[in-house]
């Protein structure tokens, strides 16, 4: 009885060791699983902080079209601000896609005989930006051109006595340049409304000069007018507003080529010689 028990203890030590070689390898097994989660987890966690964050949608553009920029100031402020307008209803400019970019202008000579003649030159032009998600948003690459606008006005080649001030009432912002030019022989009088108005800025020129004598309107005169003509315009642009079509507005290089497109000398600041400056009626 006494030999058996050895005997018995070595025959279960020696049982309980294929049980230890399994948990054993289930242990190894479950760790091995835990590494390639770890593993997993881990390469999703990078790709997560890799990926660049979405960028919000800017906001949409106000307006979607422009007025037709001949119609955009009455005709009985026209007839005041430039009587004997050679055409009553405008010189359309030229633009590739006029819900984009459009403009107008009006000239003419008002003879006064022994009195001499007045000269006067309106124009009107206008610049749409749509959203872009790259770009911006219509009313904030708008307002970008708007400070350009105003800059390159304050800037006039041969102006004298230039100065720029607030246009209260015009838009959501409006900046008038007054400033005198010489050129003909005569002394012009000008004046250059900015304004902006959500994605849509307006460009208003008005000056003015007399001819054979007459004496040269007043600066007071030629900035009211201005002012004047350019609430109308941008009271037009906001009628507009929800109407036309959501097409995109070009690049800003686009726009460049566009303004070469359109633009000839003397056309943008009226440096158009009246025809009869010379001989006044008898």
């Amino acid at each position: 009885m006494h030999r058996s028990a050895p005997r018995l203890s070595r025959i279960l030590a020696c049982a309980a060791v294929p049980v230890m070689l399994v948990a054993v390898g289930c242990s190894s097994d479950s760790g091995s699983g835990s590494d390639a989660e770890k593993k997993a987890g881990s390469s999703s966690s990078s790709d997560s902080a890799g990926a660049e964050p979405t960028k919000p949608a800017v906001e949409p553009a106000k307006f979607t079209d422009l007025p037709d920029a001949c119609t955009s100031i009455a005709k009985n402020t026209v007839k005041d601000l430039v009587p004997e307008a050679k055409k009553k209803g405008g010189t359309a400019g030229r633009s590739s896609d006029l819900s984009v970019r459009g403009s107008c202008s009006w000239n003419g000579l008002d003879d006064k005989g022994i009195k001499g003649s007045q000269y006067r030159w309106l124009s009107v032009a206008f610049t749409r930006f749509d959203s872009d998600q790259s770009l911006g948003s219509g009313a904030a690459r708008a307002t970008e051109d708007y400070t350009k606008q105003v800059a390159k006005e304050k800037a006039s080649e041969g102006a004298q006595k230039a100065a720029a001030a607030a246009a209260p009432g015009i838009g959501d912002e409006a900046t008038a340049i007054t400033y005198k030019l010489n050129k003909t022989d005569e002394d012009f009088e000008y004046a250059t409304v900015v304004a902006r108005t959500g994605n849509v800025v307006v460009t208003l020129t008005y000056n003015g000069a007399g001819y054979a004598g007459a004496k040269t309107p007043s600066a007071a005169d030629i900035l009211k007018g201005a002012q004047k003509a350019a609430k109308e315009a941008v009271g037009k642009v906001d009628a507009t507003a929800g109407a036309g079509s959501a097409e995109a507005s070009p690049s800003a290089g686009d726009a460049k080529k566009d303004d070469k497109k359109e633009e000839k000398k003397g056309d943008e600041k009226g440096d158009e010689k009246p025809a009869s400056e010379a001989t006044p009626k008898s």
